[in-house]
Order: C-alpha cells, then structure tokens, then sequence
C-alpha cells in the first residue's frame, strides 16, 4: 500500500476520480493558467512565512523532492530529536498517508517539550477544505508520534498595508485549529481507508463531470473527463444566468440540450439566447442599440485598464491583492470621426499608480462620454486612485461621472450563436467584427497572459530584447480592447468611422 499525501486525500474529497487519475494516469492533467499562476503564489506566501517564523534564520527547511521521501522522513526524525528550531517542510508518514508541514516551531507545555504546527494559505479567509487540510495534517503527524500541541492556519491579512523595506510582519494571520483538527482523526482515518480503497481500483470511478470539478479547485483533468462524456449540440450551461427553477429541472430530467428546456422556465434574455442558438441566426437589434447610446453624442473616449495584484506587496503603502492599474489604452473618436489613440504602460518595475492616475486624466479631456465594457471594474479602478491621491481625486471622480457602458447594450441588443452564453468583449468582438480576433495577437490575448508578461516583464533577470517583447505584445493587446470598444460602438450606432490615425 502505497501512502497519500495530503494533497490525494484532498483530492479524494474533491472527486474519488480525480484521486485514481492522480495516482494512475497523471500525464492526462492540464492545469490551466491560473492554476500555475496561484501555485507560484503559494510558493511566494510559503517563502516570506519562513522569514517570518524564522527571522534568525536558525531553522532548517526539508526538501523531500531533492533529499528523496525516505530521507527527508529521517532527517524529520533526526530534527525532532536533537534541534529545537523551526523546521520546514518536516515529513511524516503514518497509517497508508503522509504530510509534509509548512511550518513546524518547538512548543513548551508544562513540563512536555512538543511542537506547533503552521500550515501557510495564501487565501484572504479560512476556507472550509483549509480545515481538512489541517485536521490531515494533524492526524498522520500524531500517528506518526509527534507530540503536537496545536496546529493553526495562517493566511493572508488583506487589511494590512506594506510598510516597506522588506518588513513583512503582520502579512499573516492565524486562526487556532487545534481543537477541531484533533477531533477529526478518525474522520481522516476514514478518509484514507476510503481513498486507499479507490486507488486499488484497477480502474476509474465512473462519474459524470459536474460542480466538483470546479470546486473547491479547478481540476486538472477537466478536459479528459468531458471529452469521455457525450458532448451536447448546444449545451444547457450556455444559458446566461441560471435561476433556481432551470437548475432544478436540468438536475430532476438530467437535461443537457439547450432546446430541451421548456421556454416557460427562461427569461426574455434566456430565451433569445436559446432561439439564436438553435436556429444559427443571430440577434441584431441595431436601432435600439443606436437609441440606448443617442444621448451620448461624439466626441467620445473609449478606455482599459490592465491591473496587478500581489499576495505579497512589492510597493510600500500597497495591501495584499490590491488591484494596481500599470496600463491604459484610451481611443479618442472626435465630432468628425477622426480617431486618435493614447497608451500608457509602465514597465519600471515601481509603483505606476500616480503617474498612471496622471495620464489617465490628461489622455481623456474634460468632456464627451467614457465608453467601457464593463464599468464595475474600470470605475472602482478610478475611485481607488482619487481615494489614494487626493490632488487628483476631483479629476478622477468627474472621469467617473463621464463612464458609459457598452456592456448592457451589448446584452440588451446583440446575440450571436457563437458567443455560447457569453458577453465578453471577446465573445461578442469576432462576431459582430470578424476582422477582428484576440487569437491573432502575438502572445498576450487575455487579461490574465497580461498579467503574467507583466510580472515577467518587471523581473530583475528579464534580458532587454525580451522586456521589450512583452512590451509589444502589452501595448497590443490593451490596444485591441479599446478599439474592439470603437468597432463595437460604430456598429451599434451605424455610424462608419471616417479617419484612423
């Protein structure tokens, strides 16, 4: 019998199948982008928590992938006995599973000398699989004889502010598990016998795709599971906004086929997704596009924002995952449609915000309509800024009073079927502007590749050639979002763009 790790346990209680495909066919996993990008941020959490546990640096951290399982298990042991400092990564196996700690620091109880242990999260809160995680831990720890106390979570305190300097103490916060993880070892007891059961299987549970493989993480091996299944024509979760009553019946008749769903249940919106989608035609209504937006005459500005965040601050007065705005494209359309255009990417690797807050104001005048897609974002953006600086604020908050939103007049008046549910301006740009593709752009195509080019474009060892590579495809992509913005509001309004400078 082969012992799991914590991570198969979890994985277990995510969907047994995904524990056989972890174990018995691990090469038919795809993580996607984000997954990798909030690995990396676990990393970055797990190595600024040993600084903070262990500010001396008097510990000592295991490394069982390069040390070998069997060696790190003994050095765990050999620590144990003769050191009394934080250690890192200590390992234990017990009763068919193994765990390897974050943070192991020496306690003292009354006369008994034990140990406290620290699992590290990267997450604002304590979610619920947190404390699987920490009962897990707890249970093979102390069946496997370490005399632990108490056993905590330390996560991210979203409310702290970087003071700078390298000084990061009070990033984490803990929460006390102790009691409730103690508690549940024969909980976990049942869990591994229940997982060693399945990993036996000489095949894969039999499960359809669902909820599970989205929560509480995304799954790896989504994609080889769906392509088993029958794939539908016009699947049911292309239907915008499900109510209760459509959730209901999809589960009750096992519905998979948009046009099985009996209209009485959808929505005016639900239902012209539906009939577009089934009868290949798509929904134009042009003229009421053209009046939602007649109050809104040129000269006009199309803006949009790209944005970092950091689960560790790098810029002083900043907090954990604070959205930081490092780009704009702004497309100016005058009176005689003539179009302009106006970028701004800082690429210094310094806090951007004031000078970007600065350009930002003077690139968009003082009068005409803002246009986005999708004001939520852009006007939050605005209103952090005038709260941050002060002699901008009155600047910023008349640029928000000016916002106009190309979202809902898209969702109100445009459908095409291969947008499938979907309003992004990614969705909704090929199909009203076949000439225009995210997919023809070299490199950056989305919001999230935005964000990665950027971390890499700001690192210390990205060569020159390579920083101005990301640049190019930075400027590119920002510059796509605002002109589909354009191409969007031209076609809405039946009003043909004259001039492109």
């Amino acid at each position: 019998m082969r012992p799991l790790s914590k991570s198969k346990l979890l994985a277990f209680r995510q969907c047994p199948k995904r524990l056989w495909l972890e174990v018995h066919q691990p090469e038919l996993r795809a993580d996607s982008g984000p997954t990798h990008a909030s690995f990396a941020t676990g990393h970055q959490v797990g190595d600024i928590a040993r600084q903070l546990y262990d500010p001396q640096a008097q510990g000592t951290l295991i490394d069982p992938l390069a040390e070998g399982f069997d060696a790190a298990f003994a050095r765990t042991q050999h620590l144990l006995t003769h050191s009394r400092q934080p250690i890192f990564e200590a390992g234990f196996r017990a009763g068919g599973a193994l765990a390897f700690a974050d943070v192991l620091l020496p306690s003292d109880e009354g006369d008994q000398l034990g140990w406290r242990m620290v699992e590290v999260k990267s997450s604002t809160s304590i979610k619920d699989y947190h404390r699987d995680d920490a009962a897990i831990q707890a249970c093979v720890a102390r069946e496997a004889g370490l005399a632990l106390t108490a056993i905590a979570v330390a996560h991210i305190d979203s409310g702290w502010t970087y003071p700078g300097h390298g000084d990061y103490q009070g990033l984490l916060r803990e929460s006390d598990l102790s009691e409730e993880a103690f508690a549940r070892a024969d909980e976990v007891k049942g869990w591994v016998a229940q997982a060693q059961a399945v990993v036996q299987r000489v095949s894969a549970p039999t499960l359809a795709t669902g909820a599970q493989c989205f929560q509480p993480f995304e799954c790896g091996f989504y994609n080889h599971c769906a392509s088993l299944e029958p794939q539908a024509e016009h699947p049911v979760h292309w239907l915008p906004r499900p109510g209760q009553a459509v959730q209901n019946h999809v589960q009750a008749h096992g519905v998979a086929e948009l046009r099985d769903l009996p209209d009485d249940l959808l929505n005016p919106l639900q239902l012209r997704v539906k009939h577009a989608t089934l009868s290949g035609r798509a929904f134009f209504d042009q003229a009421g596009a053209a009046q939602a937006l007649s109050g809104d005459p040129l000269p006009a500005y199309f803006i949009d924002f790209e944005t970092i965040q950091f689960a560790v601050p790098i810029w002083a007065g900043t907090r954990p995952y604070q959205q930081m705005p490092f780009q704009f494209s702004v497309h100016h359309l005058d009176a005689e449609g003539h179009v302009t255009h106006t970028a701004f990417l800082d690429l210094s690797g310094h806090n951007p915000c004031r000078a970007f807050a600065q350009n930002l104001v003077a690139a968009c005048g003082t009068q005409g309509p803002v246009f986005v897609y999708n004001a939520a974002f852009e006007t939050t953006r605005i209103r952090e800024l005038a709260e941050r600086f002060a002699d901008l604020a009155p600047h910023l908050l008349a640029l928000n009073e000016r916002v106009v939103d190309l979202l809902p007049i898209a969702r109100q008046h445009y459908y095409h079927p291969s947008q499938q549910g979907s309003w992004s301006i990614k969705a909704v740009l090929p199909a009203l502007c076949p000439d225009l593709r995210y997919s023809d752009l070299d490199g950056v195509q989305d919001g999230g590749m935005a964000q990665q080019a950027y971390l890499e474009a700001i690192a210390p060892t990205t060569t020159a050639q390579r920083k101005a590579e990301l640049q190019d495809q930075l400027l590119a992509y920002c510059h796509l979002d605002t002109w589909a913005m354009v191409r969007l509001w031209a076609a809405f309004t039946a009003n043909p763009l004259m001039k492109v400078k």
